[in-house]
């Protein structure tokens, strides 16, 4: 009988594909016309190796906004287009509330595979959580692009209302990091 593979080991064994520019996955198995045709439908037809947003940025992914949902309240949005210390932006949230957050983005020139957000929280200076939410692979585009969080519930009680810094990373297989950035996380009795 076969030995089973723990997941430790499988994940440890992963090797992020090489990357290939648009035109190399258009090009190949071009004589396969559906092949052909359900790649041109998911590039955009080799008109997503000719978007560049901001020629004079060099990366591929551009970070663009952080928003907290919560339903039944106006989101929040943090802007991430500036590169300016955003430390001091704090999102406040009820204690016991579901929330969660949506990261906006563009992709230009080739595709980026496997994006991660990584968010690690620290109250004074202790670290107390760490997710990681794989974001998924996209294409370049001129439209905005976005991945939202599954829902999560912010902990209650006494004890952990306070702020908390979070220090979030934006990343993908490749381990180029499109943004690194901190912000604040308020947890208070109620919203007011």
């Amino acid at each position: 009988m076969a030995e089973a593979t723990s997941p430790v080991e499988i994940s440890e064994a992963y090797r992020a594909p090489a990357q290939k520019s648009v035109s190399e996955i258009l090009a190949a198995d071009a004589e396969d016309e559906s092949l052909r045709r359900y790649k041109e439908a998911l590039l955009g037809g080799g008109v997503a190796a000719s978007v560049v947003l901001e020629p004079n940025n060099p990366k591929n992914v551009l970070v663009r906004s952080l928003t907290l949902v919560v339903e039944g309240r106006p989101d929040e949005k943090m802007d991430l287009s500036k590169m300016e210390d955003l430390s001091g932006q704090t999102f406040a949230i009820k204690e016991g509330c579901h929330y969660r957050l949506r990261i906006e983005f563009h992709v230009q020139r080739e595709i980026v595979a496997g994006m991660k957000y990584v968010q690690k929280v620290y109250r004074a200076g202790v670290p107390v959580d760490k997710d990681e939410f794989m974001v998924g692979s996209y294409p370049p585009k001129n439209d905005l692009q976005s991945y939202t969080t599954p829902v999560e519930e912010a902990p209650h009680g006494m004890l952990h209302r306070g702020k908390y810094k979070v220090k979030s990373l934006f990343t993908d297989d490749d381990k180029h990091e499109w943004l690194a950035w901190e912000w604040s996380l308020e947890i208070k009795k109620d919203w007011n």
